[in-house]
């Protein structure tokens, strides 16, 4: 399978349904994370409990595939999530409203298989909406 393939079916399969009994069908058994530069070999397992604790937050999540771009084994998929904020995230109490965010994953696919993804996700609007966050009145003094 085309590596955008792979991620695609990944997202749609997985991510979307919430259903991973199916996973190891797109993640390789040494998957990684990537996160600020640094690698985290979580594999299947970790993969797992990664998308059962995002669908923990948002249960009703969807991620929609806005674009995707492949050079050799790379993938970049820019996405729109909408979901229901309904369990405590990184300490910020759940409000019960829908969300939306944009972001950009990077998922590296190597014999049909997703072997490494990182990414970016625009959580400003989230966190501006649930109040962790606010907007000045003032403006600043240069």
């Amino acid at each position: 399978m085309e590596g955008k393939v792979v991620v695609r079916k990944f997202i749609e399969e997985i991510v979307n349904t919430g259903q991973v009994e199916d996973i190891a069908k797109f993640v390789s058994l040494d998957y990684e994370e990537v996160h600020e530069g640094v690698r985290h070999r979580i594999g299947i397992e970790g993969a797992r409990d990664h998308v059962l604790g995002i669908r923990e937050v948002y249960p009703d999540l969807n991620m929609k595939i806005d674009q995707q771009i492949t050079e050799g084994e790379w993938i970049a998929t820019s996405y729109t999530v909408t979901g229901t904020f309904k369990k405590n995230w990184l300490g910020i109490k759940p409000t019960g409203k829908k969300i939306s965010y944009t972001g950009v994953n990077i998922n590296r696919v190597v014999d049909g298989l997703i072997v490494e993804h990182g990414g970016a996700a625009n959580l400003f609007g989230p966190l501006l909406e649930a109040g962790v966050v606010s907007l000045s009145k003032d403006k600043p003094e240069y």
